[in-house]
């Protein structure tokens, strides 16, 4: 293992020790006592499953909970980023070390993705409900053309390079700072990833340890901001936690493989409801917060 890797995963952990300890922290600072439901538990298996396999966590996990009607929708971006790091911790160890990419380039994408979510987490954390289900249904809605792009073979097929130089090095380390901050918002980052390093000559494969890499360090960070403001639901984050690597572990060494087209067909129409359902919520929290005539 190169060095790079070995601080990778150095920072890794010692970010996930600051994780945990930020969550007793809010749990005893803001008296949360919600435990995980089956239904927590079996969403985190399910989106986790899929996360491994190349299709996302974030959308699906969204549009079910917005199905389900839990929970809250401004508690719903801090409880992806809370919730679903447990399972970016794994995917990081698994990914990192079995896919070789440029150390320099993993190093500083890894690094401009984390800044990006420490600034957006201070943002999201502070948004008014109405604004936050405007931008979750976007996010859905980006999600759900993303998995369709997929699906219609309209991704740019990239090349083999496995690192960057000049400005397109610069171009990918300056685009995924915007890529961690907006997963504080619950716009997943690996259909982006995916087309970015693509674009730029890479090998598809390639995208997996950044994405991953570039999670399992922001996502702790982001959390500490969500930590601070109570802005989570503690008993789905624990869902997520516990089914979540579950997921990973039996996609990872069980599974490996599905047919991947027709579930993100599903998807697309599944988290697409979900998006303009959620749309409707942020008329209707316009319309309850405006004066009555007269």
């Amino acid at each position: 293992m190169n060095a790079t890797k070995a601080g990778l995963l150095i920072v890794l952990v010692l970010g996930n020790i600051a994780f945990v300890a930020g969550w007793i922290w809010a749990v005893k600072r803001h008296r949360l006592r919600e435990r995980p439901t089956v239904g927590d538990v079996a969403i985190g298996f399910v989106t986790d499953f899929l996360d491994t396999l190349g299709i996302g966590s974030y959308a699906p996990t969204t549009a079910l909970y917005k199905f389900r009607g839990r929970p809250a929708d401004e508690l719903i971006p801090g409880t992806l980023n809370v919730g679903h790091n447990a399972a970016a911790f794994l995917e990081t160890l698994l990914f990192v070390t079995a896919v070789t990419v440029q150390p320099l380039l993993l190093a500083c994408m890894i690094a401009s993705a984390t800044a990006g979510a420490w600034l957006g987490a201070g943002v999201v954390s502070r948004l008014p409900r109405r604004t936050i289900q405007l931008f979750m249904g976007a996010a859905l809605l980006i999600a759900a053309f993303f998995f369709t792009l997929k699906n219609l073979g309209a991704f740019p097929p990239g090349g083999a390079a496995m690192g960057l130089a000049g400005w397109r090095f610069a171009v990918a380390v300056a685009v995924n700072f915007f890529l961690g901050a907006l997963m504080c918002i619950g716009i997943g980052n690996y259909a982006p990833s995916m087309i970015l390093l693509a674009l730029l000559g890479m090998h598809p494969i390639a995208a997996f340890p950044i994405m991953m890499g570039s999670d399992g360090i922001l996502q702790p960070v982001a959390s500490l901001g969500f930590f601070r403001s109570g802005r989570f639901a503690n008993g789905p984050s624990l869902g997520l936690v516990i089914g979540g690597a579950a997921g990973v572990l039996v996609a990872f060494f069980i599974v490996k493989q599905l047919p991947l087209t027709a579930m993100r067909w599903l998807v697309i129409v599944v988290v697409t409801y979900a998006a303009l359902t959620m749309l409707r919520s942020a008329r209707l929290t316009r319309a309850q917060a405006q004066p009555a005539p007269g």
